[in-house]
């Protein structure tokens, strides 16, 4: 079964309410689903309360919700302390919107994610460096491999800086619109596009699944 660790709804630049994305995540047989809009010290305070209240779509559709967040284009040096805030509001997982070859991302921002401990995944690193995927291997940082389109073009890169460094990988799809959601077949096969064999693609995803029951054992 399929688990995503980085989607969008529409309280941020996503298309659908939580309740539907979560019920299309639910048809395409997603075991987990994160919701993990676009924040900054603006808005995530808002973000996580409504993260936090879709998870009553957890007993309805038999699927584990999580509340988190994306850190977006945030200056590096305030990456950790909006980090700490986002853990300390409740979130269960903290994503940072890495340093993307399409998109302005702040020079420095990789780094400042893989030094803070309350970030669990670097989203869409681009370039990332030698060195800064082995900051993330030494702090239980995950690299991700992204299904979307335009961030994916530096995944075999991410790939190669992870296999060298021993970085963990996942498999997400920063979902923004319905047609974005894809199934466990499809993520593998995103796996071996960027350079991973076959065990290999397998691990990336049991790297998803060990991440989210290492979150579910923080409930009980």
């Amino acid at each position: 079964m399929m688990i995503d660790l980085h989607t969008h709804t529409l309280f941020s630049d996503g298309e659908l309410l939580p309740s539907e994305l979560v019920r299309r995540a639910k048809v395409m047989g997603y075991q987990a689903i994160a919701l993990t809009d676009h924040a900054d010290f603006t808005n995530i305070d808002m973000l996580l309360q409504g993260a936090k209240s879709a998870r009553y779509l957890e007993e309805g559709f038999d699927i584990k919700v999580l509340a988190g967040v994306e850190i977006t284009h945030v200056p590096p040096k305030l990456i950790p302390k909006l980090a700490r805030m986002a853990k300390e509001a409740g979130a269960e997982i903290v994503v940072v919107h890495g340093q993307s070859p399409v998109e302005p991302v702040a020079p420095l921002t990789n780094l400042a994610a893989v030094e803070c401990g309350d970030v669990d995944i670097l989203a869409h690193p681009g370039f990332i460096t030698e060195e800064e995927a082995s900051l993330a291997a030494d702090n239980g940082i995950y690299l991700e491999i992204t299904a979307r389109y335009g961030h994916n073009v530096t995944n075999g890169h991410v790939a190669r800086m992870a296999k060298e460094s021993g970085a963990r990988l996942v498999v997400d799809t920063d979902t923004h619109s319905p047609d974005d959601l894809i199934t466990r077949e499809k993520a593998v096969a995103v796996a071996r596009g960027a350079g991973l064999a076959g065990k290999e693609a397998e691990n990336a995803l049991q790297n998803s699944k060990d991440l989210l029951l290492k979150i579910l054992k923080k409930r009980e």
